[in-house]
Parts: structure tokens; C-alpha cells; sequence
């Protein structure tokens, strides 16, 4: 029961669905919730990848993968996209430790911030239209808890950069059997979308590569510039290494523009 109550924890922080009011709050479980961030991953992975399927026997894939994208927001309240957002415009325009995050802080959206968010959307959406659908949806399933565990890696190994903030509840080290067990959830999506031929042993290797590339960036970035992480960079690093999950993947297919 408090495995459960830790889960359900993690899924009212991370998302804005409802859960049972017998779990209870306490301050405490928020320490040890981020072990449950990639099964949140795979709550949210159902919803997106759900609304796709529906949407695509009806519209053309570009329509899906929109209501699919329009989906996982609503159940996450933007809570990633707006790191993403916030990160962009603290490391695009604060020269200082400080002033980076300061800009974070700062509830308002600017250029950098703008700019980095309609780009990551448009790869993202532009990149699960062109998937054929099948792979669209195990690309859902499984991106959506890797990205998870990639941003828990940070929980993991870094230090919580603010003396307060969003994510400071969260901000108690992860010790390697809580990140083990993180990383056993988001592999069980994995296998399963591999045992059921949606997607190939390649597309999934370059994907998990190439997510874990981009937290390494990030992460050293983070920790040159401001000695650590903020909730803004979690969601940094789950919005980049899930839209790296989709290049891979469709780069697997060959779909290249020009001829080799």
C-alpha cells in the first residue's frame, strides 16, 4: 500500500489527473516518488498513444499525432513543455549562475523560450507523422517512460541547484536500487513493443543511445553553468532525449531526403 500511495504521489505531481482520495498526502512520499516518474511515463504513454489509435482510424496521421501531442499535455498540464520553455530561455539569455536562474524563476516566456518550444513541437509532431502507425505507437510507449527515466538520472546523480523550487520536494538523491527499479518500468514498454514486432532491436538500441546522449549534454551544460539541476531542466532533458527517441527511430526506417 505505500508502494501504491508512492505511486500515486508521483502521478499527482507530474500530471493533473485525478487520484483516489484515500491516498492521502504526505510531504515525505515526495522524496521517494521520483521512482515512479517512468510508470507515470507510461500512464501518460497509454493516454497519448490511445488518442492516437482512435484518431487514426478516422484522420490522416498528422491529425492523430496532433490530438495524440494535444493529449499528453492536457494530462500533464505542460508541466515538461514549460521546463523545456523555462530552460531555454535561462541558458539562451542569463550570462550568470544567477541571472539563469532568475530567468527560469520568471513565469514569462521570451524568445528563446518561444522559439525552442515550436521547434520541439514541430519535430516532435512532424517526426510521428511520417512513422507508420504501429511504430508511432511503440514509439509513444516506449519514449514516454525512457524520457522519464533519462530525467530521473538527474535526481539521481546531481544536486538540486535551488535552495527552493518546484522540484526541491524531489530533490533528495535517488539511491541506485530506487533507479534501478525506475529502469526495470521503463524497459517492460520496451520488450513488449519488441516482442510484438512494432518495433525492431535497432530502432530501439540508436533510440536509447541517442536519449541518453542528449541527458549527457544537457547534463553537463546544467552543471557547468548553474552546479546542478532545477525542475525546469528535468523537463528539459524529458522533452529532448523523448524527441531524440523519435529521430531514431524513424531514421531506423531509412527515411531519409536525399538518397544514399
Amino acid at each position: 500500500m505505500h508502494q501504491l500511495r508512492l505511486f500515486f504521489t508521483a502521478l499527482q505531481f507530474f500530471t493533473r489527473l485525478p487520484i483516489p482520495g484515500w491516498v492521502g498526502f504526505d510531504a515525505a512520499w515526495l522524496n521517494q516518488a521520483s521512482r515512479y516518474f517512468p510508470l507515470v511515463g507510461v500512464v501518460v504513454a497509454a493516454i497519448a498513444a490511445g488518442v492516437y489509435a482512435l484518431a487514426a482510424w478516422i484522420f490522416p496521421a498528422p491529425v492523430a499525432v496532433l490530438l495524440s501531442t494535444a493529449a499528453g499535455i492536457y494530462a500533464t498540464g505542460a508541466f515538461h513543455e514549460d521546463g523545456f520553455a523555462d530552460m531555454c530561455d535561462g541558458f539562451g539569455g542569463g550570462m550568470t549562475t544567477e541571472r539563469v536562474l532568475e530567468i527560469m524563476k520568471d513565469s514569462r516566456i521570451g524568445a528563446y523560450g518561444a522559439i525552442g518550444i515550436i521547434c520541439l513541437l514541430g519535430t516532435k509532431c512532424a517526426t510521428l507523422s511520417m512513422l507508420p502507425p504501429l511504430a508511432a505507437i511503440a514509439a509513444l510507449l516506449v519514449a514516454h517512460p525512457l524520457s522519464r527515466l533519462m530525467a530521473s538520472s538527474l535526481i539521481w546523480r546531481l544536486d538540486y541547484a535551488r535552495a527552493e523550487g518546484k522540484a526541491k520536494p524531489l530533490a533528495q538523491k535517488m539511491s541506485t536500487i530506487e533507479f534501478l527499479l525506475a529502469a526495470v518500468t521503463a524497459a517492460i514498454p520496451a520488450l513488449a513493443m519488441i516482442a510484438c514486432g512494432w518495433l525492431t532491436w535497432s530502432a530501439l538500441a540508436t533510440g536509447i543511445v541517442a536519449a541518453g546522449i542528449a541527458t549527457i549534454w544537457l547534463a553537463r551544460k546544467f552543471v557547468r553553468r548553474i552546479a546542478g539541476y532545477t525542475g525546469d531542466c528535468l523537463g528539459a532533458v524529458q522533452q529532448l532525449s523523448e524527441v531524440a527517441f523519435y529521430l531514431c527511430v524513424l531514421a531506423s526506417m531509412h527515411h531519409g531526403a536525399l538518397p544514399w
